[in-house]
């Protein structure tokens, strides 16, 4: 993950791009323990689980797209649809460990709803 050239004006934004670049330090995804990259906007949701060894990414679920979840927005009850499709995924896979990325997003109500749901369906966070 590079930083920007130029200085981040927004505090807002200059605020997650510090806790992202903190996270990615620490967060490291292999072939057993693939890490799962939560990207979230206002009307959708990407979840992407990646092996950072080979830089390869398995597979994405999202709310919009060719590979879209049915009636999933980027709200609770959507993020609950994405994370039981991400786990079924990882199953179809034999993966029972990720490591979750929130991406610099606070774990709150969506974030957490999704990490949830993917506990729930039997994949250890």
């Amino acid at each position: 993950m590079r930083k920007p050239i130029r200085k981040v004006k927004n505090a807002k934004m200059a605020r997650k791009l510090r806790r992202k670049l903190n996270i990615r330090k620490r967060v490291m995804g292999t072939a057993d323990r693939p890490r799962v990259c939560v990207t979230k906007s206002n009307k959708n949701i990407r979840v992407q689980v990646v092996n950072d060894l080979e830089d390869h990414v398995l597979f994405s679920v999202q709310t919009f797209g060719k590979g879209a979840v049915a009636a999933a927005k980027a709200n609770k009850e959507g993020a609950k649809l994405i994370g039981a499709e991400v786990a079924s995924k990882l199953k179809e896979k034999n993966i029972d460990v990720v490591v979750f990325d929130r991406n610099g997003n606070t774990y709150a109500s969506l974030i957490g709803s999704l990490a949830d749901s993917i506990r729930e369906n039997g994949i250890k966070l």
